[in-house]
């Protein structure tokens, strides 16, 4: 299997480091060598000959051009001077945002507002232990008694928490070190009052060892990040010899993790946990509100130490509950050690679980860009833009993905593709200078009305609430940027659609599906996971008594091997371009009406199905114009012929694996209880969805009996003429169904609409515990008399939708309303101007 796209894809994302510590002075008493290890004292003399430490000093010393001796890279500290090579190590990191425990004691160590020198933004992560010793050290209690008492002391706590809300991201513990894990969310408050009058007993400065008083203040935080939606960072795992190794097992914090009161509070457990890696991928998996990080663990180790604790952490954790940081201290080649380590690291990782089976490219490629940044973003709540002081401002995290800038010349574009409401692809080209300069960060206005438009006429439909008053911007996700494969001077990006920064437009078709996949992972911990089935005509231009017309560039049947002869020289086109797009190609075959192909794609999880079936219309129907043809996945090309449909097969995932199939044989149906509950959801729905799926009038030309497109409401077992067929791939148990496939969808219909439409359907299948009826074993047209057909017109379809509460509610009210707008105006006009839709091969 070839690596290379994931290597080039981790390489080029932007960090974002969860957690680390302020760097220091030159002239700081902390020596160099003390970043290299947990050690300190006599036994830090003994570092050199670590293999890690061995690793990291030729790491610096390359990246300095110096020789590989501490002394070497010592002097070149002193004569390039801290903000020089600071700015290096930054750079070379490519860390976009950096939330640092400032709580960590160094001498001479710089503040927060040094660092944002250097970094985009630098969030600030408050250790409560730390806070409650300066508020016993510095501040005197404010009731009348001359000492502290356990309320007066909360009181300050309390207050002081409030009062720095606004400046924190995230709230750290680090009872590990001071009295462990096993932290008793219940202690009285007697014993919380002993450990106080003790811990101030031993005088100042005061250091909070007591374990009664210590689970008092985590018990006191955690009830503040529960109110104020805040983070907690808990240190797991090893440390220097302060820490007792044996009471940092997160295994201890079982009593907090099971405490109903902080059920919801968001806890991440620091540095991999190591050694106790695989108890923290256990907990992950098993509690909703455990997240993990790995700093710390990488680059302390060795290389086999990195990658054996990573895999650990993967072993039962889901990918969107890992994140990245370096904890980096001291100095800032700790940063850089802790991103490129981390980098080389992650790739092996994953390279490892493609070439095992666990994930395919894409899954891969998906997890990187989830670990390195985008789960920190949400886990964190990070929505806004950089550039400001602002504690709560972040890097767009549409912005995450670094991508090398196109060619700047006068004849280098940019193209940014949108799917509107009718299923049409359209774009907004740019200059590659103002791409880069502008477009690719702020993207480009756009009229609101391009939302509302029909298939006949680039204008509002009646009745969408969408009109040509208002803009939105379009941006570009720089995940989803390629050179276009066929002219290789340009590029091409998918696009988002935003109200402002940071605030997603409700009529998104992209954001639609993500919000709906949020839905299906929140409540149920589910990926939904599709593969298209496109099928096209390749149509040629032809003068007939003076007209001109389209014809079919070819006439053999079903796989006919002459047919592929005459088609060859496109498909060895159109394959490699989209592999160059990270699409896979699983099989390509004439089907059976007279010019007609299919091509089917791998499944990978729905936003990026969604996205590659954009982009694979977009080079069928490209390379087909360079070879003199009109590629065209209009439903019913000729109401004489068969029709197109752009079948899709689903499965559902969890933890990396598929759910949809039984787990033996000993299911009638084949397919697991939350499979079928999930498929039942979908047929119950099919009559709505199809209004989204099958969005044209044409579209229920193809919509026949006998015509393998699903006419009507029922599944069967490998039954190509039910609209619903469950599949069984070569390979598969006998008995056992791996996916199901929906006919009904065509090539007309919005990609992502489409799948979320299907995936709200099946959520609410999910939580109703629908049951499938019996499914069907022979022709549904030979039972038709028992079956329910499926809308017969748009009009109908429209009628179904209208009535659907359930995707009115995970749609959105607002964009369904525009859809059913914008049907009701297809099916108008086409009944008055039914010879228009022979123009419809130009628009799909």
């Amino acid at each position: 299997m070839e690596f290379k796209e994931l290597k080039e894809a981790i390489e080029g994302i932007e960090l974002v480091d969860g957690h680390a510590h302020n760097i220091v002075s030159l002239d700081s008493s902390f020596p160099f060598i003390g970043t290299f290890s947990e050690a300190n004292g006599e036994a830090l003399t003994f570092a050199p000959h670590s293999l890690s430490f061995k690793r990291n000093l030729r790491e610096i010393a390359q990246l300095y051009g110096t020789q590989v001796s501490l002394e070497a890279i010592e002097e070149h500290r002193k004569t390039s001077g801290l903000e020089s090579f600071t700015s290096k190590c930054f750079q070379e990191a490519r860390i976009s945002a950096l939330l640092i425990d400032d709580g960590l004691k160094l001498d001479k160590k710089h503040d927060i507002e040094w660092h944002r020198n250097f970094v985009p933004f630098v969030g600030r992560v408050l250790r409560i232990e730390t806070l409650a010793e300066q508020i016993l050290d510095e501040e005197s209690p404010t009731d009348a008694s001359s000492t502290w008492s356990l309320d007066s002391f909360t009181r300050a706590f309390v207050e002081r928490l409030n009062s720095l809300v606004p400046e924190i991201v995230a709230l750290k513990t680090i009872a590990a070190y001071r009295s462990g894990l096993d932290i008793d969310t219940h202690v009285s408050k007697e014993v919380a009052e002993k450990g106080l009058a003790e811990v101030l007993q031993a005088g100042s400065p005061v250091r909070i060892g007591n374990k009664g008083l210590i689970d008092y203040i985590v018990t006191c935080s955690l009830e503040l990040t529960e109110r104020c939606d805040l983070p907690l960072q808990i240190h797991t795992g090893f440390g220097d010899r302060d820490l007792d190794l044996r009471l940092s097992n997160p295994l201890h914090l079982r009593t907090l993790l099971e405490d109903k009161r902080f059920a919801k509070c968001r806890i991440v457990l620091l540095h991999a946990a190591y050694p106790f890696s695989k108890e923290a991928s256990f907990l992950s998996s098993v509690y909703p509100q455990v997240y993990l990080d790995f700093g710390l663990a990488v680059p302390k180790l060795s290389v086999h130490g990195m990658v054996s604790s990573v895999k650990e952490l993967l072993d039962l954790a889901p990918t969107k509950k890992v994140m990245f940081s370096t904890d980096g201290y001291a100095s800032p080649e700790t940063y850089y050690l802790g991103a490129k380590k981390a980098r080389e690291v992650i790739f092996l990782v994953l390279r490892d679980a493609c070439a095992s089976g666990d994930l395919s490219l894409m899954e891969a490629i998906d997890a990187a860009k989830d670990i390195f940044s985008r789960n920190s973003i949400e886990f964190y709540k990070l929505d806004l833009k950089t550039n400001s002081s602002s504690p709560q401002s972040i890097v767009s995290p549409k912005l995450e993905m670094k991508e090398p800038d196109v060619q700047e010349d006068s004849s280098s574009f940019v193209r940014i593709i949108w799917v509107d409401t009718s299923g049409q692809h359209r774009c907004r080209a740019v200059q590659a200078h103002r791409f880069n300069s502008s477009v690719k960060k702020n993207g480009v206005g756009l009229t609101v009305v391009t939302m509302g438009m029909t298939s006949f006429a680039d204008g509002p439909a009646e009745g969408s609430n969408l009109t040509g008053v208002g803009e939105i911007r379009l941006v570009p996700d720089l995940s989803t940027k390629h050179t276009i494969p066929w002219t290789k001077q340009e590029s091409m990006v998918l696009g988002d659609m935003y109200l402002k920064p940071g605030e997603a437009w409700e009529y998104c078709p992209r954001e639609t599906l993500r919000r709906v996949t949020k839905v299906l992972k929140d409540e149920f911990d589910l990926v939904m996971n599709a593969g298209f089935e496109n099928e096209f005509y390749l149509l040629k231009n032809v003068v007939r008594e003076g007209k001109e017309e389209y014809v079919p560039f070819d006439f053999g049947p079903y796989c006919s091997a002459s047919s592929f002869d005459a088609a060859s020289p496109i498909f060895h086109e159109i394959v490699p371009a989209l592999e160059s797009l990270n699409i896979t190609v699983e099989q390509f075959h004439a089907e059976s009406g007279k010019g007609q192909f299919e091509l089917s794609l791998g499944h990978t999880v729905a936003s990026h199905a969604a996205d590659n079936l954009v982009y694979t219309r977009e080079v069928v129907r490209s390379v087909a114009r360079k070879h003199g043809l009109l590629a065209t996945f209009v439903p019913k090309y000729d109401l004489c012929d068969i029709g197109s449909g752009s079948h899709v097969h689903l499965s559902l995932w969890k933890n990396g694996e598929n759910v949809f199939p039984a787990s033996d044989k000993s299911s009638a149906l084949g397919i697991s209880s939350v499979g079928e509950e999930f498929m039942a959801g979908v047929l119950f729905h099919l009559p709505s969805i199809v209004a989204i799926i099958a969005p044209l009038p044409n579209s229920y030309d193809r919509l026949q009996p006998n015509t393998w497109s699903g006419a009507f409401q029922c599944w069967g077992k490998e039954n190509r003429e039910a609209a619903i067929r469950t599949a069984s791939p070569p390979g598969t148990p006998d008995g056992i169904f791996t996916n199901f496939e929906i006919k009904t969808f065509d090539g007309s219909a919005n990609p992502h609409f489409g799948l979320a439409a299907i995936m709200a359907a099946g959520i609410d299948g999910l939580r109703r515990h629908l049951k499938l009826p019996n499914g069907i074993d022979v022709n549904p047209a030979d039972v038709a008399a028992t079956l329910s057909r499926l809308p017969e017109s748009l009009s109908e379809a429209v009628e179904a939708l209208d009535k659907d509460e359930v995707l009115h509610e995970l749609l959105g009210q607002k964009l369904v309303v525009a859809i059913k707008a914008v049907r009701k105006s297809e099916a108008e006009y086409y009944s008055k101007n039914p010879d228009a839709c022979k123009q419809l091969i130009h628009r799909y």
